[in-house]
């Protein structure tokens, strides 16, 4: 068994969320394309991509486990990235007020010594409250989810401008799935308890 952790992403959610396992790992950037394929769903762009970026550091980490990881947030067919800016993120939340969002994230686990790879997928439905203007403008100055699906961080403020979430694993919506993570580390021979 590969003795080496790697999480393939600079996200620091995503590291923070790993961080609880209690497991040395490193991290690597997998400097990945995540533009979507033509007629590709988001939920098959989400799994195609957490591989892709665990394959994409693998040639530095010939034996290692690595772990990658991606959202895609989507509301009647159009997929909602992140902002990256104040205006496209008053523009999402405008657009999210009132709405279901299905925040799905793709995780794969590759081992790099084997080229063998498990990837799964987990959905998180969450319900944005109706938002005035003036709520969103007061969320994003404290705190600026740019960097963010949706423009809203749920482990943050973010959660007051919801109503509902529901999902397996309220890590998901956060970017890394560690009830899916934790099942897919066993698989590899990992003790995590």
């Amino acid at each position: 068994m590969p003795k080496t952790l790697i999480l393939a992403s600079t996200s620091p959610y995503r590291r923070e969320l790993l961080a609880r396992l209690g497991l040395p790992f490193e991290t690597a950037n997998p400097q990945t394309d995540e533009s979507r394929l033509p007629d590709e769903t988001p939920e098959a762009m989400a799994l195609r991509l957490s591989e892709a970026k665990a394959r994409a550091v693998s040639g530095r980490f010939p034996e290692a486990l690595i772990i990658g990881s991606d959202q895609v947030a989507t509301v009647d067919g159009k997929i909602y990235g992140k902002p990256g800016t104040h205006e496209r993120a008053v523009e999402q939340l405008r657009a999210l007020s009132g709405k279901t969002v299905n925040f799905f994230t793709g995780l794969s686990l590759l081992n790099s010594r084997t080229g063998h790879a498990e990837t799964r997928g987990v959905t998180t439905l969450v319900t944005f409250r109706e938002l005035t203007d003036q709520e969103i403008e007061n969320y994003l100055q404290r705190e600026p989810a740019y960097n963010c699906a949706g423009a809203a961080k749920s482990e943050g403020l973010g959660i007051a401008l919801l109503s509902r979430m529901q999902g397996d694993d309220p890590n998901a919506l956060v970017g890394l799935p560690l009830i899916v993570l934790c099942d897919l580390l066993r698989n590899q021979g990992v003790a995590i308890l």
